[in-house]
């Protein structure tokens, strides 16, 4: 079992059993032998392309980051709209919030990264943290 991995994005295969409209998915997780974390690259081909549809992760637990790597994502987060350009972080730390995400233009990048509910133990120095604040 190979202990890293490293593929240029454009050498991943997309998922093939995606229908015509949807964005082109980069199954990162599975591409680069992930086990402890979802990963998954979603790219528009379309301006108004849905990038994650609407749901929750109440039965799974999860807790989602979504990054914006490229253009701009228009967010439904339950229920009011924003949008979103290239460099944001929006983190859906409450796994029934109801979210999805849609592309505004053409070449959108969405990094959509998940864990399941078992709490992280960070190996930093928690001094590195102590001028950032957290979210209540």
């Amino acid at each position: 079992m190979a202990r890293w991995t490293v593929r240029k994005i454009t050498g991943i295969p997309t998922v093939s059993d995606s229908g015509p409209e949807d964005a082109t998915w980069y199954p990162l997780q599975h591409a680069l032998g992930i086990d402890a974390f979802g990963a998954n690259l979603f790219v528009a081909t379309h301006a108004d392309q849905p990038l994650v549809d609407d749901h929750d992760e109440r039965e799974s637990g999860q807790q989602e980051l979504y990054l914006v790597l490229e253009g701009a994502v228009a967010f439904r987060l339950e229920g009011e709209d924003a949008r979103f350009d290239r460099g944001t972080a929006v983190a859906v730390t409450d796994p029934s919030v109801r979210r999805g995400a849609r592309a505004l233009r053409e070449g959108t990048a969405l990094l959509i990264i998940g864990a399941g509910p078992a709490t992280f133990s960070s190996t930093w120095n928690p001094g590195h943290f102590r001028d950032i604040s957290r979210p209540d």
